[in-house]
């Protein structure tokens, strides 16, 4: 296991966490608040990744932990798809959706590092 005492430790998870919030606020103004179905699946899509890094890592193994660490990496690359479905709707713009899709690259790297390291244990 990594050398975390915590899953809030786990820098992945507070951005990812940062990242929640920005979703949380920005689905909430203008046309974006009215569209429930993206609404509703980039905010569970974004809860996702933060929720799979906290649950595999108190799955207490490497292996499981990597396994809930690849479905966070899915979820980060389903909010960047959607992040266009709400720039290409107008509902967000340019500035926001590259700060938005910014912190998703930023989680996908270090959930890749992760996950490469917790690897590197099972060889």
């Amino acid at each position: 296991m990594a050398k975390f005492e915590r899953f809030e430790d786990i820098v992945a998870w507070q951005k990812a966490r940062v990242l929640v919030s920005e979703i949380y606020k920005t689905s909430n103004d203008g046309k974006f608040a009215k569209d429930y179905g993206l609404k509703d699946q980039i905010r569970r899509a974004a809860v996702s990744i933060m929720s799979n890094i906290a649950e595999g890592f108190a799955r207490k193994t490497n292996k499981e932990f990597t396994r809930f660490l690849y479905i966070s990496h899915g979820s980060v690359a389903e909010v960047q798809s959607l992040l266009y479905v709400a720039l290409d709707q107008s509902y967000i713009n340019e500035t926001i959706f590259k700060a938005l899709y910014s912190s998703c690259e930023e989680i996908s790297k270090m959930i890749s590092s992760l996950i490469s390291y917790l690897e590197g244990f099972e060889k």
